[in-house]
């Protein structure tokens, strides 16, 4: 089925794909599973995933469906790199997992103070999973969906009247 679609509507099911994920994402955070730092950067390549669809309802060019499957594959990776930090295969960002810079540079009065921030999100801990897959997993999973489907339709010949 896939298969028969112009490129056009190729273009406009990927990017209809990352509206949902990215719509997902906020929806689960309305539901107070706060994002991380991974987590936010998984989000911005589905935004541009997005706008090239809607620039690919004017201008159905293969450059836009290259640019989305890159743009997939982006977020696919964070995904992917956001899963390995997550199961302990690599180290994450500093700033957002349990390793942390050490306690070192910390005077007296800042190892004492309960000032600290509350709010902080860690990367390297599931807030949820299903079937066994976190939300980054998830998101790698069919990120690498989408991306397949960009590239069909950015090598898909078009169609030609008549």
């Amino acid at each position: 089925m896939i298969s028969s679609l112009s490129p056009r509507r190729l273009m406009l099911i990927a990017a209809l794909g990352s509206a949902l994920l990215l719509g997902g994402a906020f929806v689960f955070q309305a539901f107070g599973y706060a994002p991380c730092k991974l987590c936010l950067w998984q989000r911005w390549p589905h935004a541009a995933a997005i706008l090239l669809g809607v620039i690919a309802v004017f201008r159905p060019l293969r450059a836009v469906a290259w640019l989305g499957a890159g743009a997939a594959l982006l977020t696919a990776g964070f995904g992917i790199y956001h899963t390995g930090v997550e199961r302990g295969w690599w180290e994450g960002p500093s700033s957002c997992t349990g390793n942390g810079a050490g306690v070192g540079g910390l005077s007296g009065a800042d190892l004492l103070s309960t000032d600290g921030p509350s709010n902080i999100v860690m990367c390297d801990e599931v807030a949820w999973a299903f079937a066994g897959l976190s939300m980054a997993s998830w998101n790698a999973v069919l990120s690498l969906v989408l991306a397949l489907i960009w590239v069909r339709a950015a090598t898909r010949p078009a169609r030609r009247p008549g």
